[in-house]
């Protein structure tokens, strides 16, 4: 199975005679580019407010006081209200996109041993790091392999504050440029 860059999108050209300027499209990295064992730095950073905490608990109709209530979270035992969860795992994810796999995956197969062992609070800023731990190609899909990579984000203190395993379904280059 094969796929052409939608139309809509610029084709990197090599430049003419005419002086015109090579175009560069910006993408993740292909199954055969991933290496085991190393770990990509997503960067810049994302400092956490109050109105994505806000935002995101209330657009996943998430009621939970911890995260909307500050005079209640005052008087819990961190003493004011901590960062969505799911928000903290969905921009670590977020941050490695751009690096590893923008329009180079073919799916997310699945997340698991995703752990929260200290909490987010507005202001904060989440670095994230990921490892790709395993890979192998699909052996029911050609021109795809699967990658396992790990999620690691931390405050700006260097605290661990997620971890979470993730699997992807990864286009080979030869399979998707062709």
């Amino acid at each position: 199975m094969t796929t052409s860059p939608e139309p809509s999108q610029p084709q990197p050209q090599a430049g003419d005679d005419a002086g015109e300027p090579r175009v560069v499209v910006q993408r993740g990295l292909y199954f055969d580019e991933l290496e085991e064992g190393v770990v990509y730095a997503a960067r810049p950073g994302r400092t956490l407010t109050e109105a994505d905490n806000v935002l995101f608990t209330t657009l996943t109709m998430n009621t939970q006081a911890l995260h909307l209530d500050a005079a209640w979270s005052a008087g819990q035992p961190f003493g004011q209200r901590l960062m969505n969860s799911m928000f903290t795992l969905s921009t670590m994810v977020g941050q490695s996109v751009n690096q590893l796999t923008q329009g180079t995956i073919v799916a997310q197969l699945g997340l698991t041993d995703v752990a929260f062992p200290h909490p987010l609070f507005h202001g904060d800023t989440l670095y994230t790091e990921t490892t790709v731990v395993e890979k192998r190609l699909s052996a029911s899909r050609p021109g795809q392999g699967i990658v396992t990579f790990e999620h690691t984000g931390r405050n700006q203190d260097g605290t661990v504050v997620a971890r979470a395993r993730r699997s992807c379904l990864i286009w080979t280059k030869e399979a998707h440029t062709q």
